[in-house]
């Protein structure tokens, strides 16, 4: 029996390669998990009374695109966070998390050539792995572009070659970027898309950072472009309430583009799609339309990278996040460091390498590690301070 070849020469996930590396050594401390994005802080406490109301849905098929109720409160906090308005019935689809939008959008809406040669896809070098695998489902190239210190954390993609710009199809962006914590200024953003218009390419804008941040609110792909008058179907954005609202299990998030790309996205989806139970579905509408929350969640973030300002003060190698709620911490080695760390001190950080793709210029992310700040604020001094005196004293 065969396989495809196109997924044959895919490196392990991310923490299958890290529990690889760590755990057949044992731990040098009581265990702190500081590895995965994974949000700690309290959900809203009105969340299970809407849960337990909303139950008998659960004898009924949801809405595959999601309920009315929901997408109406999803146009409305795009109209109120970045103001720009959106029809609820043609240009948002509930999603069952992110990653599945992120995915399926390139299937539904990334076409086969491109000038008549082999489509490229351009992603951010490190980048979330679904990018990568979304672009090798439908058959394109991959660039990878590094997103390092150099050029801000962000993917510089106005270096690229007219060669292969003529064949770029989509680029992914993260903005606050994941793992670095870097946000796209509205400059950046008008740059990334007046390059969209000229070479005719799509852009998915990952955002589901931009409600933790420490300064200003970050600005909206989809703000930008409205602001330009760009083509409306050039830009898909994709929320979620996982982070804003610390749901992950809730598996709930939102694509909103042009009505020509997203009635793409719901045709695809009608066949294949997962769509987000009906009282999962309730939940949501009403945590998008709460602020108060989120208010307080970003709150309790901004305090503990307070805390690891003053933790790391004066090591040059820090550097500090403008958003999101990782560290991303130049060690040399990151593999290294995270083993050091782990027998040390049993602290489990990930290293920055399982985030990059290898290019000729090698990973970018092989310098680093990624500390994730999820846990609650004394559990997480504790762990920068181990961190901190194991690696930079």
């Amino acid at each position: 029996m065969e396989f495809p070849e196109r997924f044959s020469d895919l490196p392990d996930y991310a923490f299958p390669r890290l529990r690889a590396l760590l755990d057949h050594h044992p731990a040098g401390g009581d265990v702190l998990h500081m590895t995965i994005g994974e949000p700690k802080h309290a959900f809203p406490g009105w969340v299970s009374d809407i849960l337990n109301d909303a139950m008998g849905g659960l004898n009924s098929y949801p809405a595959n695109d999601g309920t009315p109720e929901l997408r109406n409160a999803i146009a409305d906090w795009v109209k109120r966070r970045f103001a720009v308005g959106i029809d609820a019935d043609t240009q948002v689809l509930a999603l069952n998390g992110t990653r599945e939008g992120l995915y399926n959008a390139a299937m539904a809406l990334l076409p086969e050539h491109k000038n008549g040669q082999t489509p490229i896809v351009l992603i951010p070098n490190p980048f979330y792995q679904v990018y990568m695998i979304a672009s090798i489902s439908v058959c394109a190239e991959q660039v990878f572009v590094p997103a390092d210190a150099e050029n801000g954390f962000l993917p510089d993609y106005t270096s690229l070659s007219t060669e292969i710009l003529n064949r770029t199809v989509a680029a992914y962006i993260c903005s606050p970027s994941n793992p670095q914590g870097a946000i796209a200024s509205r400059e950046y953003l008008e740059t990334l898309i007046g390059l969209a218009e000229k070479y005719d390419f799509r852009i998915f804008a990952d955002e589901c950072y931009s409600e933790i941040y420490r300064g200003d609110a970050p600005v909206g792909a989809l703000q930008v472009a409205h602001e330009m008058g760009a083509d409306p179907e050039r830009v898909v954005i994709f929320h979620s309430l996982s982070k804003r609202s610390n749901l992950p299990g809730l598996r709930s998030g939102f694509a909103a583009g042009g009505p020509k790309t997203i009635a793409h996205m719901k045709r695809l989806r009608a066949y294949s799609g997962a769509p987000l139970p009906g009282p999962l579905q309730a939940v949501s509408a009403r945590v998008w339309q709460d602020e108060a929350h989120v208010v307080e969640n970003r709150a309790l973030y901004a305090e503990k990278f307070d805390a690891a300002d003053q933790i790391f003060a004066g090591i040059d190698a820090y550097h500090s996040p403008e958003a999101g709620f990782f560290l991303w911490l130049n060690v040399g080695d990151g593999e290294a460091a995270a083993l050091r760390l782990w027998q040390e001190t049993g602290v489990r950080v990930l290293p920055g390498r399982y985030l990059s793709k290898e290019t000729e210029q090698g990973a970018p992310g092989a310098p680093y590690i990624r500390v994730a700040l999820v846990a609650p604020k004394e559990e997480a001094e504790r762990g920068l301070i181990r961190l901190r005196d194991c690696l930079y004293k």
